[in-house]
């Protein structure tokens, strides 16, 4: 069956661009034009993707309004900004509120369809696997699969999107070094990333390890160069 993506945008010219780029690639499209007409279809059936506008028609915020209430049904969906706001504040913002990737426009049709099909290929191998594969590294209390893209805590499943995996991959590759900002960059496989994305993807790794275990402190700040995974 093919995947389903949703498109929100109400730029119609740029709203059929997208659609047929995306439908070309053999998935499943359906676009809103608002908001309110979004939300009236995710309660008819969500995406197995979103791609999402922030500026819908009167409202300057309505993609980040869509997003938390995507994410407050479905924490695993893949979510991509895609806009004409570019400040590191919405960008942050975005991250933040659990986006997979943030894109700006203009943007190539055929890159916004690979980016697509890389987040549902890291999607489904993260549902069609589980923590305890023998792909498992264990590096403390930490269980890392990069075969199947998964990481727990102490035994507790740990939801990260596919750019905090890779970065968090890149950190414990060598426990007790440092890392650069610009190889973290590197690992988020993002356009416009600035030395305050990375912290502000750090931010989110580390609260969603805090929520399982309040005394997590194992990702510590390098200043002005970067992070490392504390060895303990």
């Amino acid at each position: 069956m093919a995947k389903r993506i949703a498109i929100v945008e109400d730029d119609p010219d740029q709203r059929g661009n997208y659609v047929d780029a995306i439908t070309k690639k053999g998935y499943d499209v359906t676009a809103y034009s608002s908001r309110a007409e979004a939300l009236a279809g995710f309660d008819q059936e969500l995406p197995d993707l979103a791609i999402l506008d922030i500026i819908l028609g009167d409202e300057v915020d309505a993609g980040f309004e869509l997003c938390r209430d995507l994410l407050a049904r479905a924490p695993s969906l893949p979510v991509i900004f895609l806009t004409e706001r570019i400040a590191e504040i919405d960008k942050i913002s975005g991250l933040r509120l659990g986006a997979w990737d943030y894109l700006p426009k203009p943007i190539s049709l055929d890159y916004l369809a690979e980016r697509i099909s890389s987040l549902l290929r890291i999607n489904e191998a993260r549902l069609q696997s589980t923590a305890g594969s023998s792909s498992a590294k264990m590096v403390g209390d930490l269980s890392i699969d990069q075969e199947a893209l998964l990481v727990s805590w102490k035994g507790q499943p740990i939801n990260l999107s596919g750019t905090e995996f890779r970065m968090l991959a890149k950190l414990v590759r060598v426990p007790g070094h440092a890392v650069s900002y610009d190889t973290l960059m590197n690992a988020t496989m993002q356009s416009l990333v600035t030395n305050n994305t990375i912290n502000t993807h750090m931010r989110n790794i580390r609260k969603k390890f805090e929520m399982i275990d309040p005394d997590f402190d194992c990702i510590k700040s390098e200043y002005g160069f970067g992070y490392r995974w504390s060895v303990k």
